[in-house]
Order: structure tokens, then sequence, then C-alpha cells
């Protein structure tokens, strides 16, 4: 792939590039907080379509957690969710060290598709990367958009400031990839730190060829 300039923005997933992601560990976790069986997390969470509604904007997070609690049929709080969404993710720390690596030279944001909660969130799961991403964690759910939309990677390159054509965005999931090019940006899949170098090899933003700050 020929790389047309030079990126000034590295936009990362985070589900299945930053961290890996379990349901099951997560619905564990929950289901333990709550009293309940595994499979009424299951269901209050996922099948009701509680979590898309979520994701997708539809509703804020203070009705997101009532209605949870209110399912599960015990109270659910912010520190209680943030602690369940920590026991669902394992942060990859190879490619928390290749994205720290990047950050020394170029700005580093995130776009993903979940509630806007997931941005406190974070704090816990890639610890890290913070104070690197305060004010550069976008999700879905506070846009009212979710990838692939075009409108989402509109908001994001908005918010960041940044022309389309100067931005690197990377997904796990490929039809997030396609979105990403259809509204301009430079975009790849990565799943793992081995994937994820090659795209930034490839994109010229490690090794020898990694560009000098601006």
């Amino acid at each position: 792939m020929t790389v047309a300039v030079r990126p000034r923005l590295l936009l990362l997933d985070f589900d299945g590039v930053l961290a890996h992601y379990s349901h099951g560990r997560r619905i564990a976790h929950l289901a333990i907080a709550a009293g309940c069986e595994h499979a009424r997390v299951a269901d209050v969470l996922f099948a009701s379509g509680l979590e898309t509604e979520y994701d997708s904007g539809l509703i804020d997070t203070a009705t997101y957690l009532r209605r949870l609690g209110d399912g599960l049929g015990c109270a659910i709080d912010q520190a209680a969710w943030i602690a369940s969404r920590a026991a669902g993710n394992h942060a990859d720390t190879r490619v928390i060290g290749q994205v720290l690596a990047v950050a020394a030279h170029t700005p580093i944001g995130v776009l993903t598709n979940n509630g806007a909660l997931m941005s406190e969130a974070m704090r816990a799961i890639i610890a890290p990367l913070f104070p690197l991403l305060d004010g550069r964690v976008l999700c879905s759910g506070a846009l009212g958009v979710r990838k692939p939309d075009a409108a989402i990677f509109a908001r994001a390159l908005e918010h960041f400031d940044v022309p389309a054509a100067h931005v690197l965005f990377v997904d796990d999931k490929f039809v997030n990839v396609q979105g990403a090019r259809a509204a301009g940006l430079q975009a790849d899949t990565a799943r793992d730190a081995r994937s994820l170098r090659k795209v930034l090899k490839r994109h010229g933003l490690v090794g020898a060829s990694a560009p000098m700050p601006d």
C-alpha cells in the first residue's frame, strides 16, 4: 500500500486493538456483583438491546445504569460498571508499548463503539496511555453514531482538527477500516502487536523511517 502523506494522528480502536475483550469474563464479574445468574446478565445487557442502545447514544449513562440495575435486581453504579468492564478487558502490553513509542512523535487518539462511560473505564484498563489520552477518547455513545458510519469519522476529524488524509485509523474489524477509507482516512486492520507493528511500519511510524516532530 502506498502512503500518500505522513500521518499526523494515530487513531485507534479500543476492544480488539488496545485491549482484548471477553463477554464471558465481564458477565461473570457483573453476575457476582449483582448476585444473579450469568444468563440473566447476558439477557439484560445484550439480548434486550440495552448495550446497543447505549453504544449508539440513544440513552444516557444514568438511564443505562438504571435500566441495567432494574433488570438485574441490584443497583449498579458507575464504579461497579467500570469494574466489570475492566474485568472483561486485558490490555495488550506489547501494543501499549508500541503506541507509547509512536506517541513520542505523533499524537494519538481512540475511536470506539462503546457507551460514554467507557472513556472512564479506559483509565483503569490502559492506564499507561493516560494522560496522553485525556480528552482524546471518542465513544460512539457520546457522538451518537457508530462505526463504520461516515458521520462518526467526520466528527472525529472535527474533534482532532486533522485532515482525513493525515489520519491513520486502526481497527480489528475490516468493515470499520472500509468505512474509514471511504471517509478519506488512511486505515488498516490490526488485531495484535505483530500486526500493529506491520501497520505502523508501513505508514512510517516505527523504525528508522519514523517521523521527527514538525
